[in-house]
């Protein structure tokens, strides 16, 4: 064994001896012991949730790339939902995954870097869904003049639910029910979801739904820009009232909204009329009738009085169709009377009937006798008369020509005086040439 051997073994055995796995896991225990809880600010990408509910990705500036993950437990909590693209400061604890040697940034918050950031966020969504025809002005409902049941989507803390109720309760008493829900941070954009969605199924419906809460910063208003919120109300059969935050507070369920109020107090003065303007409208109403009912009276008293003096005196104008009758009366027979007059009428126009059919019968007798002597004197018997004689075969038939009259033929021949006399051709008879 050399020197440079012995030199060798005993530098070597003055490192300590580690396991890959030692290793990995004194490198994870130095970043966590490190760094600790940790703000980074970059651009979200490569995000994928799993199917265990686990979010996955990357957070990365123009120099340098970093794993990302929250885990499942997290996720709701998040106030802002996240998205590639996204300009972010997110909070976590550093550590690493030994089995691929990478380290990470573990996140339990994430917030939008800046202003801009967020409006940007804001204003691609609007575009997004305006495209989709969920802010169309056509698909508007329009509302109850005097709605039975009001729904309020609100929290039920704070000073949003009391103006609301005392503000109805200074117009128009109604109904109101109450859905709880928070109104903002993790899971509010889901809650108020929820209750829009809830009030719908409901059997029996509320007739006109508030979804309301006070004033805020941006963030804070964030619920009320989820698309979720957003695409509840656009499918909402009730009419809704958006009433969130201040008159200058604009979100995106105020374009998606069947009517938009500035506060949540005006939204209960949109919801029912003021119960004064009613009273006064039916009071106007009533007069208004009243009055015509009066006109309607005058006028048909002057329409009858003026019929009247164009009538004149009823006594007179009854003297007139008296008088009328009287002659008319005059002027009839007496039942008897006319009965016997049609008697006699009936009587001479039988005896007119029997002369015309005595008169008829003997012209058509008269007739009939000439027609008789005239047919007569045409008969074949005038002929037997003068000395000629008619040939008939057997059946009764003619025989009025030579060739008729075949050998061994019984013929039938009559004579004047009705005489017959049957014989059988012996010879044919040769016709006269």
């Amino acid at each position: 064994m050399t020197t440079d051997d012995l030199f060798a073994r005993s530098h070597k055995s003055n490192i300590p001896e580690l396991s890959v796995s030692d290793l990995a896991r004194g490198i994870q225990s130095t970043l966590e012991q490190t760094f600790g809880r940790v703000r980074v600010r970059g651009e979200l990408t490569g995000l994928k949730l799993a199917s265990s509910g686990h979010l996955y990705g990357d957070i990365k500036d123009e120099d340098a790339v970093i794993n990302l993950i929250c885990w499942r437990s997290s996720v709701p909590k998040l106030s802002v939902k996240p998205e590639d693209g996204m300009d972010v400061i997110v909070t976590g604890r550093i550590s690493s995954y030994p089995k691929s040697s990478r380290y990470q940034i573990i996140i339990d918050h994430l917030e939008l870097a800046g202003q801009g950031a967020l409006l940007k966020l804001l204003d691609d969504r609007r575009k997004k869904l305006a495209a989709e025809g969920v802010f169309d002005p056509e698909r508007k409902k329009p509302l109850p003049y005097l709605p039975d049941v009001i729904g309020v989507v609100t929290s039920p803390t704070g000073a949003v639910l009391r103006d609301i109720m005392h503000r109805l309760d200074e117009r128009f008493p109604r109904t109101v029910w109450l859905w709880p829900v928070a109104v903002q941070g993790a899971g509010s954009a889901e809650q108020i979801a929820t209750a829009i969605r809830g009030f719908n199924q409901l059997q029996k419906k509320p007739d006109v739904i508030i979804v309301a809460r006070g004033g805020g910063s941006l963030e804070d208003l964030m619920a009320f820009n989820e698309e979720i919120v957003v695409r509840a109300v656009f499918d909402s059969d009730i009419p809704v009232i958006s009433a969130v935050g201040h008159e200058t507070d604009t979100t995106l369920i105020d374009y998606a909204a069947d009517q938009r109020a500035p506060t949540p107090t005006a939204a209960a003065e949109m919801a029912v009329p003021r119960r004064d303007d009613i009273w006064a409208f039916v009071q106007d109403i009533s007069h208004r009738y009243s009055q015509a009912l009066h006109r309607q009276y005058r006028e048909s008293r002057q329409a009858v009085s003026s019929l009247s003096a164009r009538m004149g005196d009823p006594s007179r104008l009854l003297e007139i169709k008296t008088q009328r009758l009287d002659i008319a009366l005059g002027s009839l027979r007496h039942p008897r009377e006319k009965l016997a007059q049609m008697q006699e009428r009936l009587t001479y126009r039988g005896e007119k009937l029997v002369q015309l059919r005595t008169h008829l019968f003997d012209r058509w007798q008269s007739a009939l006798a000439g027609q008789g002597a005239l047919l007569e004197s045409y008969s074949f018997h005038r002929i037997l008369d003068r000395g000629f004689a008619v040939v008939r075969d057997a059946q009764g038939r003619p025989v009025t020509r030579a060739e008729q009259a075949l050998p061994g033929m019984a013929i039938n021949i009559e004579f004047a005086g009705t005489k017959k006399i049957g014989a059988m051709v012996q010879n044919p008879i040769k016709s006269a040439s």
